[in-house]
């Protein structure tokens, strides 16, 4: 009785993790908005970062036209949504010397949310 006990308490830990996981696209786009400021998300437009339009499944420091640091270049990075959570969440300990000067996101919802909208941009 007490595995039984012991495994719905994990459970019970562990469903909120796995369903903010998933992420909401269009809190997603709310919380992107703190990135606008830098990145755009159509295809062939970048700003003072690179554009986010098909960012997922990238390998990082390939879009075209925009210099990016020799850090993210020789990372060998591909932005899967796992690297892309590691990166959001401090994006100059995952990569030291990177450009990027975001301090990043603390919260795992916000990544999750953000990573669920940039699967959306083609």
């Amino acid at each position: 009785m007490k595995v039984f006990g012991l495994a719905l308490g994990l459970a019970a830990v562990a469903l909120p993790t796995m369903a903010s996981a998933q992420g909401d696209p269009a809190r997603g786009k709310t919380v992107f908005a703190r990135c606008m400021a830098c990145h755009q998300t159509v295809a062939g437009r970048n700003g003072l970062g690179p554009t986010m339009a098909g960012v997922v499944g990238r390998k990082a420091g390939t879009v075209p036209g925009y210099n990016y640091s020799a850090a993210l270049k020789k990372s060998g990075l591909v932005w899967s949504p796992a690297a892309l959570d590691s990166y959001l969440l401090k994006p100059a300990a995952k990569v030291p010397g990177t450009k990027m000067i975001f301090p990043g996101l603390p919260k795992p919802e916000d990544r999750a949310n953000i990573i669920a909208y940039l699967t959306t941009l083609k």
